[in-house]
């Protein structure tokens, strides 16, 4: 089935897409919680209005997002958390904790457009910030105990 997204959805898509899905998560997931609609040809039409008349909204989204990636480009933060003698925290690093260290530095980022790997023990990390859809920037995590 094909439908249009009405928001961003990891490993479906971004807001605006016409992507193709099975029936049944169509009908039973994305419908009822107002995520997608059906791609029928009003709808289509309808999209491709909205695509035309916010074309320049998009691209200042988008050059925003530029700036805001300069800026963070060469970022690096530092998370204290409470460790074992063996170097192993207790508990692992979120993108909530991640976020909450950039809006100490001022930059207000959401938790969901971070992405962190497995974060258990202390040291460097990297942390991708998906900034727009088309921009994207890595930063430094340090981890350190407390």
């Amino acid at each position: 089935m094909k439908i249009i997204l009405k928001e961003n959805m990891k490993n479906l898509g971004h807001q605006g897409d016409v992507v193709e899905v099975k029936n049944g998560y169509a009908n039973n997931y994305l419908f009822p919680r107002g995520m997608a609609v059906m791609a029928t040809a009003s709808n289509l039409k309808m999209h491709e209005e909205n695509n035309r008349q916010g074309a320049l909204k998009r691209e200042k989204m988008k050059t925003d997002a530029l700036s805001l990636a300069e800026q963070l480009k060469d970022m690096s933060i530092t998370i204290g958390t409470k460790a074992g003698a063996n170097g192993k925290i207790f508990g692992s690093i979120t993108p909530l904790q991640v976020a909450q260290a950039l809006k100490v530095k001022g930059f207000e980022i959401d938790r969901r457009k971070i992405e962190i790997n497995d974060v258990k023990t202390l040291g460097n990390y990297e942390a991708i910030l998906n900034l727009h859809r088309d921009v994207t920037v890595n930063i430094a995590v340090e981890v350190i105990a407390e």
